[in-house]
């Protein structure tokens, strides 16, 4: 269950997964650091594509660093997002905090991205906590994107967020913001994650010495036509919040298998 906070500011735990020193976290925590106290605790290098993966077979490293986002107590670890969250709880505020945001992601995290970004996974680590959560992305895969238009949204969901009533147990959005300048933004669209994949390949080369190695290739395929989805949202300007869930339980076959399966 949250702690209360009610007499104080609230906390607001800051990750990410491209690295405390990314562009991203940066602006992340500008939008933010008057709504709270901020904190910020992420990896010392980049995570991407670390999906919920925990370190478990060497030691982790903590440390407090300064200079590094101003005005804003940091401190970077040696381990992955999700590692981020559990030791922000554990070590350092040793209390839950009211809010985790995770980004502004570098590139995209919608449709099948969220299964395997380490962004979206430190904020549902942070919701399997009971702590309201949100992963934020930018369409724009370069170091030098422009996050104005991302700090706007950002501001403007976190604040209602942190005005709502708490009575979501398990509270986690999935916001991705298109790569267009504020004033060709359309507004905020909920919406549901479209069914899509990456059609993949290895491109396999050899190095100096004669030995395979591969490189993952792929093109992306949508195979969501609706109007309700993230991908759509996106292609229209619009800023797409999905509401996400970790219980990956299929309702529908479950029902199915206890009806029609003969092995029951």
């Amino acid at each position: 269950m949250m702690v209360e906070n009610k007499n104080e500011r609230p906390v607001i735990l800051v990750t990410n997964d491209d690295g405390i020193t990314a562009p991203g976290i940066a602006s992340l925590v500008e939008a933010v650091k008057d709504l709270g106290d901020v904190i910020v605790v992420a990896p010392d290098k980049p995570q991407s594509g670390m999906g919920h993966a925990i370190t478990i077979g060497v030691p982790l490293r903590l440390n407090k660093v300064d200079d590094i986002i101003d005005g804003v107590t940091s401190y970077q670890t040696s381990g992955t997002p999700v590692d981020c969250v559990k030791l922000a709880v554990d070590k350092i505020l040793h209390r839950k905090p009211d809010i985790c945001l995770s980004g502004i992601n570098h590139g995209a995290n919608h449709s099948i991205n969220v299964i395997y970004s380490g962004t979206m996974s430190a904020a549902m680590e942070a919701s399997i906590e009971g702590i309201p959560s949100v992963g934020f992305s930018l369409l724009d895969f370069r170091f030098e994107a422009d996050f104005t238009a991302s700090k706007f949204f950002v501001r403007k969901i976190v604040e209602s967020l942190l005005k709502a009533p708490k009575n979501v147990k398990h509270l986690l959005l999935n916001v991705n913001i298109p790569a267009v300048p504020l004033e060709l933004m359309n507004g905020i669209k909920v919406c549901k994650q479209a069914y899509a994949k990456y059609d993949e390949d290895f491109d396999e080369r050899q190095d100096p010495h004669g030995k395979k190695y591969y490189w993952l290739t792929g093109e992306f395929v949508n195979f969501d036509t609706s109007e309700d989805t993230d991908v759509w949202a996106l292609e229209h300007n619009y800023v797409s919040v999905v509401p996400v869930q970790f219980d990956l339980t299929n309702y529908e076959l479950k029902k199915q298998l206890e009806q029609n399966w003969d092995i029951l």
